[in-house]
Order: C-alpha cells, then structure tokens, then sequence
C-alpha cells in the first residue's frame, strides 16, 4: 500500500494554502531545490562541458523516460523526454501521417486542448495537399473514425471537464479503419493508471509539470510504439535524434528506437528537478494513486454540491469516466475562483465558465477537500465573489 502521509511530507505545501491546481502546476518537491543546486554548483560549476559525460546530462531523457514509462504502461527504451508538448504532438503528428500516407485526416475533439489543434491545424498548412483536421464533439470521437481517418489525436482526460476518453476502445476502433493513434497525457500521466503497451497506442505525449512536479516548464515526453521504433521517421530531425550526433555528418540519419524522437539539448536543470519529483513516484503504485483519488473527488462532489446548490457539476458524474479532477460551472466562475483563492484555496479557471479542482493524492488530504468545500460554501452563501478585484482578468487564470 502507498504511504500517502510520507509522499505528503516530500512536498513544500505553504502554510495554510489547500493546493488543488497540480492538474496545472505541481508543488515543489521538498528535494528539487538541492538537486538543482548540485546539478547548478557541483556539475555545471565544477564539471563544465565534461558533465555530458561525467555527470550522466546526455543520458537524462532516455534514463527519466524510463522512469516515466512505469507510470504510463509502457515498456523501458520507449519514452524519452525535451522540448515542450506543443513541439512533441507536431513530431507525432507527422510522423503518424507520414506512415499512412494514403489518407489526409486527422481527427480531433473540440474539447481537446487548443494548443493540439493549433499544432494540428499549423502541420496541415505545412502539408498542403488535402490534409485537414476533423473536429466532433467528445461522445462522437469513436463513431466518427472511419477509412478516411489517417490518425486519432485525442487528450485521454479533458484539461476543462476532466472527462475521460477510453483509450482501449479508441485505438481498438482506429486500428481496425487503418488509422494510427496520437494519445495526449497531460492530464494522465501521474493522474490514473495508463496502459500504453496494453491498449497498442502507436504514439503518445504529455507533460511532466503538472502530477509529475517537474515545475514550471518543465520538459515534455513522447512515446513511441516499439513496432514502429525503426519505422517512424521524425519531421523534426534535430542533431540529437540523430544516429551518431558527434559525427557531425551534413545528412540526417535518424537514430534507432525512440532516440531518434529527441531533438534539441535537453533543459539539464529541468531535468534535475523532474528526477527528484520522480524519486518520490518510486515508491508509489498507480491503483493506489486511483483509489484514492476517486475517495477524494467523490467526497468533494458531495459536499461541495450539499452546500453549494448555485454550482453545476461539470465533470461526469461516474468517477470511472472521468480524471483526477472535478469542474462546477457557474456565469462567475473566474470571480468565484478569484474569492476563494483569497481565502487560501488554490484552484483556476477555464473559460467560459470552469472552475476547476485536481486531486492529487500524493500530498491532497480528504481534510484538504473538507476545508476547501467549506470555504467554497462561505464563498457562495456570502456572494463574496462581487467584489471588483475579483472580476479583474490577470493574464493567467
């Protein structure tokens, strides 16, 4: 069984704040700040260039991807972490199209996260010739895969609503129409157990600075199924991805397996903080990791809906269809989540009308939920909410 109280006491949590927006930014691992510091002082400072080698930077993405790999059901030499998401899903995307170059669709959700279908929209401007994204509602995702479908990009848990897609039954469906799957993580890896190899994903990305607590920036991942390792041609080809970079040969052979998805250098400094946030991660298991967060998200509907009838349960209502968050509706969602950030509880906001909550069992506490519904109902019994400064937009909400 997995100690929760002792993943809790390896997190800096600050004083009286109850933290339910690691959906968006995990805490600060309590041993990121040393780890970076000797990475900063004892092997930048000290090794110079020489920590390439000495201290292991050039292995990094290949050594933590395998780490990560445990926690999306993939099998080690699959997983390799740089660059951001946004970067990742382009390298997915067209490498997926490339292998079936017969069809010009790509088929998306209009829940999914604008960035994947800005990056999805930008690649068919690239490609010209007749490729196009296809968007339909989130329920319509599985019927709508037919023979004209060159590859799926869908997010497994919807970053407003928290539901989830079901990612066996996608991929079963789309493998059978000869389509290929791009599965985005964000809002899965760390949140609920993944099966990459199990459900036969072709690709998958995400990023680790949300329940994996890479902090801010943190580098992305992107998963390549092995039986496509030697056949999926990277459209990013970045000296890295390369199959001997200090070659330096003036043509482009991609390296074997999942090296060839790198790209650029990979963030050294980012990378010492993800691999303190993964130690704690070593000791966890990920059916524990959903029990408990069902507990938690299943008590917080109830007591946030017996004492805050204004409030609309945007998530589904079945904890088996959706993540490891709950999102209420309500015409005042920024100023209300504006209210209660005041009062110490820390969650966001997602237009037009989202408030949004992740749980994350590694430090969130069922008295964590009971404190954050309560200040909610004082919040909304009170209509604290109208107050001017809460109605003012920052820049991120």
């Amino acid at each position: 069984m997995t100690d929760f109280a002792a993943t809790r006491a390896q997190f800096h949590l600050p004083d009286g704040i109850i933290y339910l927006d690691g959906n968006s930014l995990g805490p600060l691992p309590k041993a990121a700040a040393s780890r970076v510091a000797h990475a900063v002082t004892e092997e930048w400072g000290k090794l110079l260039i020489t920590g390439w080698n000495k201290a292991g930077w050039m292995d990094q993405p290949i050594r933590l991807g395998n780490r990560i790999a445990r926690l999306i059901g993939a099998a080690p030499g699959t997983v390799v972490l740089g660059d951001t998401l946004s970067v990742k899903v382009y390298q997915a995307l067209a490498s997926a199209l490339e292998m079936n170059p017969a069809r010009r669709v790509i088929l998306s959700d209009t829940g999914n996260f604008p960035s994947d279908l800005y990056m999805a929209e930008g690649l068919c401007r690239t490609l010209g010739n007749g490729y196009v994204l296809k968007t339909v509602a989130p329920e319509e995702v599985e019927a709508a895969i037919d023979g004209t479908v060159a590859v799926t990009l869908i997010t497994e848990v919807d970053y407003r609503t928290g539901r989830r897609h079901d990612m066996a039954a996608i991929t079963a469906k789309a493998h059978a129409t000869g389509a290929l799957t791009v599965w985005d993580l964000a809002h899965s890896a760390g949140a609920l157990p993944v099966d990459l190899a199990g459900t036969g994903a072709d690709f998958a990305v995400g990023c680790t600075y949300k329940y994996l607590n890479s902090g801010p920036g943190g580098p992305a991942f992107i998963y390549l199924a092995p039986r496509h390792a030697d056949v999926a041609r990277p459209a990013l080809s970045g000296w890295l991805g390369h199959e001997a970079p200090f070659a330096f040969d003036l043509t482009y052979r991609p390296g074997g397996g999942i090296e060839r998805m790198r790209v650029g250098t990979p963030p050294v400094l980012q990378l010492a903080a993800l691999e303190a946030s993964l130690d704690i991660w070593d000791g966890v298991s990920m059916a524990d990791v959903r029990t408990r967060s069902i507990e938690l998200t299943e008590q917080f509907v109830r007591e946030v809906e017996a004492a805050c009838p204004a409030l609309v349960l945007a998530s589904p209502r079945d904890p088996a269809r959706r993540g490891s968050q709950i999102s209420f509706r309500h015409p005042e969602g920024y100023a209300i989540m504006q209210a209660l950030i005041a009062r110490g509880v820390i969650g966001d906001f997602r237009a037009p009308d989202i408030l949004r909550f992740g749980f994350t069992p590694l430090y969130t506490t069922h008295a964590d939920v009971t404190g954050a519904a309560r200040a909610l109902a004082e919040v909304m019994a009170n209509t604290l909410w109208e107050r001017p400064e809460y109605k003012m937009r920052a820049r991120v909400t």
